[in-house]
């Protein structure tokens, strides 16, 4: 398993499965998410909808998949990151259970390739460095991570991908 950093766009990443830092209507919304929603097209929306009645949305720290529709990955993995509210509502754990949530759906659709972007650091504000540290932690860390190939960190900004930089 390779561990890999880009700075540039998730949408543009071509991967088994492409993560995204999803709200919990599942139904698109700012940042990443309506990047992906966008660029992905409406067969992401309809699945997600079809999910949302199923299951009324997606929980903080859980994970549903979907396909990528337009995107050049195959599919989207959806997860809902914590809001930070200066650590005491339990975020750390709930940051670690999106990663090792998605690293799991992955496993058992037998992907091979994911790109992650920082969950939880946009309009949810929560620490980068913080942030940075529990993905890499979690993904190193994931009991089946020898079945992937490339386990991609994806940072939009300078300030991420610097931070990644030196954690890795």
């Amino acid at each position: 398993m390779k561990i890999e950093l880009v700075k540039g766009d998730i949408t543009t990443i071509k991967a088994d499965a492409i993560v995204n830092a999803a709200n919990s209507s599942l139904l698109g919304g700012g940042g990443v998410d309506g990047a992906i929603h966008r660029k992905g097209g409406k067969a992401i929306l309809e699945e997600c909808i079809l999910i949302r009645n199923r299951q009324g949305g997606c929980a903080t720290g859980h994970a549903v998949i979907t396909t990528a529709g337009l995107l050049p990955a195959k599919f989207v993995i959806h997860t809902v990151g914590p809001v930070w509210n200066g650590g005491s509502k339990n975020e750390d754990k709930l940051l670690h259970d999106c990663y090792k949530n998605c690293l799991q759906l992955a496993f058992e659709h037998h992907l091979k390739t994911i790109a992650f972007p920082g969950i939880s650091t946009g309009i949810y504000h929560f620490p980068k460095d913080k942030a940075a540290e529990i993905a890499i932690d979690t993904v190193r860390n994931f009991k089946n991570v020898k079945a992937f190939d490339r386990l991609i960190f994806v940072c939009y900004d300078e300030e991420s991908h610097e931070i990644y930089q030196k954690l890795l």
